[in-house]
């Protein structure tokens, strides 16, 4: 194959992952009134109830509560959308992957780019909430794309796995939502991690997503950039976490069309 056709095959293969993620967030809003506008209506609900529930009790060890959850928020949700729609990819694409000849990987990719065209709409939201709780702009909010591009690595890393894993093993979906509710608590969203026991801090400061909060907590919240070690576990847990759900997901490749 010609470079000139190689070229030709990415302008195509980029153009049904545009297709394949405005059919998926259009379905998303299908039968709702409010649309895409519920992607910036979510986080303010879930800050507005969350706050009013813990705000009070973390007064003193968290200042500014409702940006601290609300970070936190925006990039947990990233991540658990973006995993939980793309494990069932490959099996909602069946008949796509059947008759058309499109590489596997298109159709999780399409699923964690939709997860990151709704955190662009959450961070509207976010952006408001950054001017009417006075948060100072600084250099150091820069930052953040850098955190959401390794989250996205880290997202399509194990969206590659769980969509291998629901192909062989169905019920894979359901135990996935059981640890995601655990992974949740691990995330420190809504508490103060000095505030919990040592055992427990350690656990949650070894928590990869929880990496991803507290880095975006670090630049938008409190103007400065990750440490050293956050800084080497963001980039280590993206990267890392991709080429070992890209490396699981080109071995079973023969396999899933075998199945599927």
């Amino acid at each position: 194959m010609t470079k000139a056709e190689r070229r030709e095959q990415r302008k195509q293969y980029l153009f049904v992952i545009h297709e394949l993620v405005t059919r998926e967030t259009k379905r998303k809003y299908a039968r709702s009134k409010l649309g895409i506008l519920w992607s910036v209506l979510n986080p303010l609900l879930s800050m507005a109830v969350l706050s009013m529930i813990f705000s009070t009790i973390f007064k003193r060890s968290i200042e500014n509560y409702p940006i601290y959850y609300l970070t936190g928020f925006i990039i947990w949700n990233m991540f658990t959308l973006s995993t939980t729609t793309a494990m069932t990819a490959l099996v909602d694409n069946k008949q796509l992957l059947i008759k058309v000849k499109l590489p596997m990987l298109i159709f999780p990719i399409s699923r964690v780019l939709t997860a990151l065209v709704n955190l662009g709409y959450s961070l509207i939201a976010y952006g408001v909430m950054l001017v009417v709780f006075q948060v100072r702009p600084s250099v150091t909010m820069l930052f953040l794309p850098v955190v959401v591009i390794f989250l996205l690595f880290f997202a399509l890393g194990i969206s590659y796995i769980l969509s291998v894993a629901y192909v062989f093993f169905g019920d894979i979906k359901h135990l996935y939502s059981v640890i995601v509710t655990l992974w949740m608590y691990c995330s420190a969203i809504f508490y103060p991690v000095d505030a919990i026991d040592p055992l427990l801090k350690t656990i949650v400061e070894h928590n990869p997503v929880y990496n991803f909060i507290a880095c975006a907590r670090d630049c938008m919240m409190y103007q400065r950039l990750p440490n050293f070690l956050e800084g080497t576990q963001l980039v280590l847990w993206g990267i890392g976490m991709y080429i070992v759900g890209y490396m699981i997901f080109k071995k079973f490749r023969n396999k899933i069309m075998q199945v599927i």
